[in-house]
């Protein structure tokens, strides 16, 4: 029997823990640029009573904040909607910040692929879609019109589906825009379905203040938002209050009001191209009637 001296024993071990240590620091280095690109598809089911029963169910799909540009390359987004059509959404709702700025907002809606929604694509603007000069605006709504998309700057939209009505109801931008949350819930009655889009949820509080056509609150049924990333670096994120929204709306469901809330993780990253924690999102929504 041959001997072996302890120490070597000991010298190797050593060595084989520092490898697996290395390597563990390289792959935790590496995922929060690794997390971006792991895109989820959330699916929900709602009910309501206020959408109407001959309608039966709406297969909604909602995205938010794309950041297209040096961290979104254009075949991440060819690859994005080419996911959101595999969904086959009877509505496709955008819930803003496109790009960088205004004009590369602008181009992006000049490029993007084609979506297929059975029923419309509608879209409102976020805050990067709203910097100067303020004449971009005419161009990205006109950009948006060409790629088959509605854009929704303070206007009420309804959307006839057999024999019925829902309304979209969306809003400008709450930083960089001039909302008018009066004028746009003013349109549309308790009684009626509607979804309610706005970049930003710290419209929120306002919102359920608003009153409908006859004076009356809860006027919308979904709220559907973006903005916050889910923080996009937890903990760091939450530390900060980068998005400089209450807690309560920084990401995820909520009831209130008897709304549904949606606040989006988003599918971009801003300021810097990671996420820890927070994964990129998309949204199949499926909302049945109640009657």
């Amino acid at each position: 029997m041959l001997y072996r001296p302890q120490h070597r024993r000991r010298r190797r071990g050593g060595c084989l823990i520092r490898i697996v240590t290395f390597l563990l620091l390289i792959v935790l280095l590496a995922y929060p640029f690794a997390e971006p690109f792991m895109l989820e598809t959330e699916s929900v089911s709602l009910s309501s009573a206020d959408l109407p029963s001959d309608i039966g169910q709406l297969r909604l799909v909602y995205l938010s904040d794309i950041h297209a540009g040096s961290f979104f390359s254009e075949s991440r987004v060819e690859n994005l909607i080419h996911t959101v059509n595999r969904l086959n959404a009877d509505l496709v709702l955008l819930g803003g910040d496109y790009a960088v700025d205004s004009d590369s907002a602008v181009a992006f809606f000049k490029d993007m692929p084609r979506i297929n929604s059975r029923y419309g694509v509608y879209a409102v603007m976020g805050n990067h879609d709203r910097t100067i000069p303020e004449g971009n605006l005419i161009q990205l709504k006109s950009a948006m019109i060409s790629a088959g998309v509605t854009p929704l700057v303070n206007d009420v939209t309804s959307v006839r589906i057999g024999a019925s009505n829902i309304y979209l109801a969306g809003i400008d931008d709450v930083d960089n825009g001039w909302p008018d949350l009066t004028d746009v819930a003013s349109r549309v009655r308790q009684e009626d379905y509607v979804i309610f889009l706005s970049h930003s949820p710290a419209i929120i509080p306002e919102a359920h203040k608003a009153r409908d056509a006859h004076g009356r609150n809860m006027w919308f049924d979904l709220g559907l938002f973006g903005h916050t990333h889910g923080g996009q670096i937890a903990l760091v994120g939450d530390l900060l209050n980068i998005s400089k929204i209450e807690d309560r709306y920084e990401e995820g469901w909520l009831v209130e009001n008897r709304t549904n809330l949606l606040i989006s993780r988003g599918v971009g990253t801003s300021i810097l191209p990671i996420r820890i924690a927070n994964r990129p999102q998309i949204h199949l929504i499926t909302v049945k009637s109640a009657r």
